[in-house]
C-alpha cells in the first residue's frame, strides 16, 4: 500500500471502532498521525457519520483540487481507492458513504471479488477492492488477531483452538470485558 500510495493523498479510516479498545484505537490513529496520515475513526453502520469524511477527503486532495483549477478542470471528481484487510467493512463503508447498496456486503472474508467503481456524487469515486493480506505472516501473534476478527477464512483454521487462543487472551487483556458480558 505504501509503495502503491506513494506521493498520493491517503486517509485511513479506522473502521469498527466501537469493537475496538478505544485506548489502543487512539493509539494507532496518532501512530498514523504522527506519520502524516489523516485518520478517521468510525463506525460504518451508524447513518449520518459520513460529513467527516468528505471534509476529510476534500482536506486530503485540497492540493490535487487546487492544481486541478489551476488547469481549468473544475468538474473532475475525486477517485479513491478504498482498500484493507477482508472483512473490515469496506463495503459497508462505500454503502454508507453512497447512501444506498452499491455494493454486496457479508460478514465473511472474501464477499467483494473484484474491482468496482462507486460515483458517490459529483465530488467522489470510489474503488471498491477485495480484502488484502500479507503472503505469510512473521510473527504468528499477528496471524491470530487478524484470525480473531474474521479476516481469515473459517476453512483454513481450526475453529476450536482459535476460540482458545481468543478466550485466553480476552482473559488476560481485558476480564472486565468478559465479566460485563457475561
Amino acid at each position: 500500500i505504501d509503495r502503491i500510495a506513494n506521493n498520493k493523498a491517503r486517509l485511513l479510516i479506522l473502521n469498527k471502532c466501537d469493537l475496538a479498545d478505544e485506548k489502543t484505537n487512539k493509539a494507532w490513529a496518532k501512530h498514523f498521525e504522527d506519520m502524516g496520515i489523516k485518520t478517521i475513526m468510525m463506525d460504518a453502520r451508524k447513518k449520518g457519520g459520513m460529513k467527516p469524511v468528505t471534509d476529510a477527503i476534500l482536506e486530503c486532495c485540497k492540493e490535487k483540487i487546487e492544481r486541478d483549477r489551476a488547469k481549468g478542470l473544475r468538474q473532475r471528481p475525486i477517485r479513491a481507492m478504498v482498500c484493507g484487510i477482508p472483512n473490515a467493512g469496506k463495503s459497508t463503508f462505500i454503502n454508507s458513504f453512497s447512501g444506498k447498496a452499491s455494493t454486496k456486503t457479508g460478514d465473511t472474508p472474501g464477499v467483494t471479488k473484484g474491482l468496482q467503481w462507486i460515483r458517490l456524487n459529483k465530488q467522489v469515486e470510489l474503488l471498491d477492492t477485495p480484502g488484502i493480506l500479507w503472503p505469510k505472516f512473521e510473527d504468528q501473534i499477528v496471524g491470530q488477531h487478524i484470525a480473531f476478527i474474521g479476516s481469515i477464512r473459517d476453512e483454513v483454521i481450526d475453529e476450536g483452538e482459535l476460540c482458545l487462543l481468543l478466550i485466553d487472551f480476552l482473559q488476560k487483556h481485558y476480564p472486565e470485558a468478559i465479566k460485563e458480558r457475561y
